[in-house]
């Protein structure tokens, strides 16, 4: 049984994400880890030597009763959605958040971390300096990021960004693989550029490789990369984007507002990035 790891704040942007996680562990047959991690304030105890230890005592009991009140509340979703048989267990941690998950997913073996994200635009946030982006990076197991205004709806249609690197095909086989369970289809996108070095040969085997499976290939010729995608997500309909986690850093600032008028909330999709080794 896949396991998923849910960080949580118990803020609406997680609540929504939750709601995600609940749909995609159904999708997958899994069952969801939730997370809540914070992190004590640092005093100096020569300043604080009586009562040191009540404070530390306080905000941890603090942080535990909040735990323990909002679990129901995640719970009730899951009644709701017809969910709550999938299996839920909790974890409550001091530290870092990217510490945290990272030992999370080493100590409860985690296959998919689906997480909340918010911004000026769920874009924004996801790619640029935001808790989400430094996970993303800090990880190698796929995470599903959910931004603020992408609500839940059944998925139909999975974009998949590619430069047809051999490496890329195991991506694609786990996306396919999640694809066929929810009867989506995915659109695979190579936007080929003046620098482009992929060839007509290597797209033309891709297409019989995977000629019996629910996936169409796009090469559209063009510059304009970040446009290009942006109108690829807009004209195909596309419900999730996988983007594949090799060159990050060429994805950010891609959903700026200030790079193109086209941006409104119903480009808020889940992102779902797959660390490539």
């Amino acid at each position: 049984m896949k396991k998923i790891l849910f960080p949580t704040d118990f803020s609406e942007v997680a609540t929504n994400a939750f709601v995600h996680a609940l749909e995609f562990a159904k999708i997958v047959q899994g069952e969801l880890v939730l997370l809540h991690t914070f992190e004590l304030p640092i005093y100096d105890n020569q300043f604080f030597p009586e009562n040191y230890a009540v404070i530390y005592d306080s905000l941890e009991l603090s942080q535990f009763d909040m735990f323990k009140d909002e679990i129901p509340k995640l719970r009730a979703i899951a009644e709701e959605r017809h969910l709550d048989k999938i299996k839920m267990t909790h974890r409550l941690m001091d530290g870092d958040l990217l510490f945290n998950i990272k030992r999370s997913i080493k100590e409860d073996k985690i296959d998919f971390v689906i997480m909340g994200t918010s911004g000026a635009t769920g874009w924004d946030a996801f790619f640029v300096g935001t808790n989400a982006g430094a996970v993303i990076s800090g990880i190698e197991v796929p995470m599903l990021c959910v931004p603020a205004e992408a609500k839940f709806k059944k998925t139909e249609i999975i974009g998949f960004t590619t430069r047809f690197r051999t490496k890329d095909k195991k991506a694609l086989k786990m996306v396919l693989d999640i694809a066929k369970k929810t009867k989506a289809k995915v659109k695979c996108l190579y936007v080929k550029t003046s620098d482009s070095d992929v060839s007509k040969d290597t797209v033309a085997k891709w297409e019989e490789e995977f000629i019996n499976e629910p996936v169409e290939f796009f090469v559209m010729t063009s510059d304009e990369v970040k446009e290009t995608i942006l109108d690829f997500i807009m004209y195909k309909e596309i419900d999730i984007l996988t983007m594949l986690t090799y060159k990050r850093g060429f994805f950010e600032g891609i959903f700026k507002p200030s790079l193109t008028k086209k941006i409104a909330t119903n480009f808020d999709i889940p992102i779902l990035a797959i660390h490539i080794d």
